[in-house]
């Protein structure tokens, strides 16, 4: 059901810092910063040649990142995200096998402008999954 990894998304405490760390230190390809409302984030992507790293910074009171760097100040990994042929088809079979998929379990639009939805950490071994139609 899962296709291939579209990225790694790391909370920071500071995007600028981030950034420049990936692009000046490791020399790589690093988006402009996107601002996204309706998740309650700033992203700025990492190119590599086989996926992306998502650098999350909080937007707002209310961001789920806010809470996640109050419990790891220095950031780390939030979440990974596979790719989907049929979001709704991925979600029905991952409900129907005891999965939990978080929010209202309707898609939502991503940063890449395509449909996703999370799944509950505690049914893949304390890692947060992030589903993504291509």
């Amino acid at each position: 059901m899962i296709g291939r990894l579209n990225h790694v998304a790391i909370a920071v405490p500071d995007l600028e810092a981030a950034a420049a760390t990936y692009a000046n230190t490791l020399g790589a390809k690093v988006s402009p910063p996107l601002a996204q409302p309706e998740h309650g984030v700033t992203v700025v992507f990492v190119e590599l040649p086989n996926t992306k790293i998502e650098l999350l910074h909080p937007l707002g009171d209310n961001s789920p990142i806010a809470n996640f760097l109050a419990k790891n100040a220095s950031g780390g990994i939030h979440h990974v995200c596979y790719e989907v042929d049929d979001i709704i088809a991925a979600r029905d079979k991952l409900k129907a096998e005891g999965a939990r998929v978080l929010g209202d379990g309707e898609p939502k639009i991503g940063a890449h402008g395509k449909p996703v939805l999370f799944l509950h950490p505690k049914d893949f071994y304390g890692t947060l999954i992030e589903i993504e139609q291509v």
